[in-house]
């Protein structure tokens, strides 16, 4: 199952991407794997020393009756001492944030979360993606 972030590739260039692991509750690990969660309006934000996904909105799990969790909670990011100090750096440069690209549950059974270090695309660099992409559309139709 993978939850992808479709706006990501229209709004922004993708520099740098990491994988990372998710801190999760039972209830919404089973709604992501029924397919139940949405990504597209999130981004990650440093608390302190630590990284968490926010507005990233996983629904309530039908089953999980009062046990369930909150669907817009912050949910902290799994990385290495090592790579948040890079991204950290990275992203106090002016112009440069970080958003996740999809979420997906491995083979292991884990679920992950592909985030990437990310520029903003100004209106005539979006134009000209669309242009680019309607040409390769167009000859992938003739061949």
């Amino acid at each position: 199952m993978i939850i992808k972030n479709k706006k990501a590739y229209y709004e922004y260039f993708i520099l740098d991407e990491f994988v990372t692991g998710i801190c999760l509750a039972g209830s919404e690990i089973k709604s992501i794997r029924e397919g139940k969660a949405s990504i597209s309006e999130s981004f990650c934000s440093f608390t302190g020393k630590e990284l968490f996904l926010v507005n990233c909105h996983i629904n309530e799990y039908k089953f999980a009756n009062q046990f369930n969790h909150d669907p817009k909670r912050p949910k902290k990011l799994l990385l290495t001492k090592k790579e948040l100090k890079k991204i950290k750096n990275k992203i106090a440069e002016k112009g440069l944030t970080l958003i996740p690209l999809n979420m997906f549950i491995n083979k292991d059974g884990l679920c992950k979360v592909t985030i990437c270090i990310a520029k903003g695309k100004k209106l005539f660099d979006k134009k000209e993606s669309i242009k680019e992409k309607d040409i390769k559309r167009d000859l992938d139709r003739n061949l």
